[in-house]
């Protein structure tokens, strides 16, 4: 079974249906949902959504959604050693994606899916586009 690191990309794409991406991203929660693969998120990932939702959903909503998050989602925990090594690499140019490697590397995962792979160019795990990663499943 594959171990995937979602991008907070992807979940966005997800919950605010965003074309033309939320096919892609509803195949992938799909396949969390019914445990084909195992799918982690990093902790922060949970503060950004909740954030960027505010404008699509209420703030009860937006407790549902993460609750629900949390029965398909293993989450990584942040701590200050992780923060530490994204702030000291000098390759990381953006510590939302240094920490979201990190996270990948501890728990050593098999791939971070997202639309952006160019986010992740220093990544020891692979970063694969949705739809490439979809391909490889099907």
């Amino acid at each position: 079974m594959k171990r995937i690191l979602i991008d907070t990309n992807i979940i966005l794409d997800y919950l605010m249906n965003r074309d033309p991406f939320f096919e892609n991203s509803k195949k992938i929660i799909d396949l969390c949902v019914n445990n084909i693969i195992e799918c982690y998120i990093a902790a922060h990932t949970i503060t950004n959504l909740f954030y960027i939702l505010r404008k699509y959903y209420s703030y009860s909503e937006r407790k549902e959604i993460i609750l629900e998050l949390y029965k398909i989602f293993t989450i990584i925990p942040i701590d200050d050693k992780k923060i530490n090594l994204v702030l000291i690499d000098k390759d990381c140019k953006d510590i939302e994606d240094g920490l979201q490697i990190e996270c990948a590397k501890e728990y050593d995962l098999d791939y971070i899916v997202t639309r952006n792979t160019s986010d992740f160019f220093n990544s020891k795990i692979k970063a694969i586009e949705h739809n490439i990663f979809i391909t490889l499943i099907e």
